[in-house]
């Protein structure tokens, strides 16, 4: 295929994510191409077709023709922001042009999600020519404010060369200097391709202060060392690294359902602990995520200062471990981009300090998987990817629905950033050692549509592998929350179930006999708790036969996303008119805690009040944590009508599958879960749902799974000592 039939393939694709194949493949004819094809691509990028547009655009960043940079360099400057933001990104392949300079300059410090392109862009071209870059990033950091400064400041820090250094160290060093730009340059010279131990003596003087400056010059001072020699001896067996930065994930979940901190978060936390009692067992498995590092896991003396044989790392003990990225900003998925540069430091900080690394596993296409597969290509650890097709299923069921169209495709991509994250999951997969895809009812169908990958082409790289609960602790928690012969006092489901109590007193006496819709999530459109309280409000008879609880979201410090799913909320039922209602929203809330709610909202065996049911009224739902859980508790389930769930809900027997992206369809499907629960076989057939859950999909048979796959892909290395070698050596 030549180039113009690539373009010609672009504009008359039937579909939006087909247009975005096409462009891909415009791409890469064009990179092989030898005739003139910029001026064809050049009257592309002038389309009212955003599609064509930005295709055209990217196709020039690999143009092997100098009027390519150029014409780039001139559409920085576009009226239309979604090619402009395009065209910052397409500079990053080409060769740096003094006109982008200002252009680039400027939108880094800015920042946001522009910014961090325009930021990678510098990056690529100070490795080209360091001078013509750091002297544009001088002139920008003396007439930008103080946030500008500090983004500026973490820009000058990729460019490699000891005046990089050199001026970094002034600004550490300058107590008139604020603070956000004090940190922002000790944090480059301690990691980057500016860090030099020139620094050293400043960082030591910094580390010995009182406040957060102190703490950065100290990660900084452990980046900077370069790790022992001999590399630390390491327990036997594998050391696997799994992450999720938007949340502080800690062993005992005490922030599930705030913020991104979902079932993500729940799932890392149970599968490393499956992982460790395996047979074989794995020997360490860390867990990375956002907040503040502990000191012990990155210790700032001198290594010649620590035991023989290791730097004194608590991450080098057998275990699970939490370790954490410092991360300034928003931290949400949608808004972190920016955070890029800090993610990528603080991921290589953990690895360095785990002293041997055998797979890190990667979950999404977000900033922390974008960085951690930057660090892991640099040091060699295999990468395990779970392809999850986000964004291109919701690109699909959007473009089927007509709520996104080819005209309106730049304006969501500026908000959605569409675009960069569909190449973003693409690459990961191309770059993946092992490729672990979810159940799905046509999974081999979905992938090639959603992702161009042909499951026999790569059969040998692939697997598929459902997710899994604690189904032993789901248990204990429901056996706990159903025992009739009294709660134990003091006991943390005792406590859970009386805040249930406290909370469904909240409702008028003639609903509290009445049984309970509940939905547990994060407060994020994709969830659609919104949509599910709109369905409820709507629906009459629904409203008057059942309450609904809505579990999840920071309700008194909520992120913008969260804001706004409550906004959403109140617009349908003010906050004042809820429990008379019979709507409560209670907030996130622990998952043992969680839990033990659902326990009880299905009722004790013999009761006569009517059991209640769990309704995800996700828009899409990869696998499912959450309607796992309620089905293991004994709760009849809707759950959206493909993805994961489609392979486990036996429709109309154990659930209902539904389409739920209108509030009708989602009525409707609750009317048909509530006849379900209240059947009189509901008992045996929720039974076995039960037994369904703890025979697939215990996270012990998931811990299983991966552990082969980690075996598998894990190298061959010589370059760190096992703890058997120390003591074989000791003999």
């Amino acid at each position: 295929m030549d180039p113009r039939s690539a373009l010609e393939a672009v504009r008359t694709a039937p579909t939006l994510l087909k247009a975005m194949r096409a462009a891909s493949a415009l791409a890469d004819v064009t990179s092989q191409s030898v005739g003139d094809v910029v001026g064809d691509l050049t009257s592309a990028t002038l389309s009212d077709d955003p599609l064509t547009a930005l295709a055209a655009v990217h196709a020039l960043g690999v143009c092997d023709d100098p009027a390519a940079a150029s014409l780039l360099a001139q559409l920085v400057r576009d009226e239309r922001r979604h090619v402009a933001e395009h065209a910052l990104d397409a500079l990053r392949h080409t060769t740096p042009v003094d006109d982008a300079l200002p252009h680039l300059v400027g939108a880094s410090r800015d920042g946001g999600f522009t910014g961090m392109l325009a930021q990678r862009t510098l990056e690529s071209w100070a490795a080209q020519q360091p001078d013509r870059v750091r002297g544009a990033l001088l002139t920008g950091l003396a007439a930008a404010d103080h946030d500008g400064r500090a983004r500026l400041a973490e820009t000058l820090g990729l460019v490699p060369g000891a005046a990089t250094t050199t001026a970094l160290i002034t600004l550490a060093a300058d107590d008139t200097e604020v603070l956000p730009v004090r940190a922002a340059a000790t944090a480059a010279l301690g990691d980057g391709p500016a860090a030099g131990h020139s620094a050293e003596a400043l960082l030591v003087s910094l580390a010995r202060t009182v406040g957060p400056l102190a703490q950065t010059a100290r990660l900084a001072l452990f980046d900077l060392r370069p790790a022992p020699v001999p590399v630390p001896c390491v327990p036997d067996g594998l050391t696997v690294v799994q992450l999720f930065l938007h949340s502080d994930i800690d062993g005992r979940l005490h922030h599930s359902g705030r913020g991104d901190t979902g079932g993500i978060a729940t799932l890392l936390v149970h599968l490393g602990d499956a992982l460790l009692r395996g047979d074989p067992a794995v020997a360490r498995v860390i867990t990375v995520s956002g907040g503040s590092p502990d000191p012990a896991q990155f210790p700032s003396g001198r290594p010649s200062a620590a035991p023989a044989g290791h730097v004194g790392s608590s991450l080098l003990a057998p275990g699970h471990h939490y370790a954490r990225v410092p991360l300034s900003g928003p931290v949400g998925v949608g808004r972190a981009w920016p955070a890029r540069v800090a993610a990528r430091r603080g991921i290589r900080r953990v690895l360095r300090a785990a002293g041997r690394v055998d797979a890190i596993h990667l979950r999404m296409a977000d900033v922390g998987s974008m960085a951690a597969a930057e660090v892991a290509d640099e040091l060699g650890i295999p990468v395990v990817l779970t392809v999850a097709p986000d964004p291109q299923a919701l690109i699909d069921a959007r473009d089927r629905t007509g709520t996104l169209t080819r005209a309106g495709f730049g304006e969501a991509d500026l908000a959605e950033h569409l675009w960069f994250r569909d190449q973003l999951l693409r690459d990961l997969a191309a770059r993946a050692s092992h490729l672990v895809l979810f159940p799905r009812p046509q999974v081999g169908d979905d992938l090639r549509r959603y992702l161009g990958i042909d499951i026999e082409v790569q059969r040998e790289r692939l697997g598929v592998v459902g997710e899994g609960i604690d189904v032993a602790g789901v248990d204990r928690i429901v056996g706990e929350a159903l025992d009739r012969s009294g709660r134990r006092r003091g006991s943390g489901v005792a406590t859970a179930l009386d805040e249930l109590d406290a909370l469904l007193r909240t409702l008028p006496d003639d609903r509290r006999a009445l049984p309970t819709v509940v939905s547990v999530g994060r407060l994020n459109p994709v969830k659609g708790m919104a949509t599910l309280v709109q369905a409820w409000r709507d629906d009459a008879l629904l409203r008057e036969r059942c309450n609904l609880l809505v579990v999840g979201g920071d309700l008194d410090h909520p992120s913008a996303e969260e804001g706004a799913e409550l906004a959403r909320i109140d617009a349908v039922v003010p906050p004042g008119e809820a429990a008379d209602q019979g709507l409560l929203l209670a907030g996130h809330r622990p998952n043992a805690t969680t839990i033990a709610w659902l326990a009880r909202l299905r009722g004790r065996p013999g009761e006569t009040a009517p059991p209640g049911v769990y309704v995800s009224a996700s828009l899409k739902e990869e696998f499912g944590i959450a309607i796992l859980e309620a089905m293991a508790v004994g709760l009849v389930v809707v759950a959206p009508d493909g993805g994961g769930p489609a392979t486990y809900v036996a429709h109309g027997e154990t659930g209902i599958l539904a389409d739920t992206s209108t509030a009708a369809a989602l009525a409707n499907a609750t009317h048909a879960a509530l006849d379900l629960a209240a059947a009189p076989d509901a008992d045996a057939r929720m039974a076995q749902a039960r037994d369904m859950v703890r025979t697939r999909f215990g996270i012990d048979t998931m811990a299983a799974s991966l552990a082969a796959v980690y075996r598998q892909v894990a190298p061959q290395r010589a370059d760190g000592p096992r703890l058997s070698d120390a003591v074989e050596g000791a003999s």
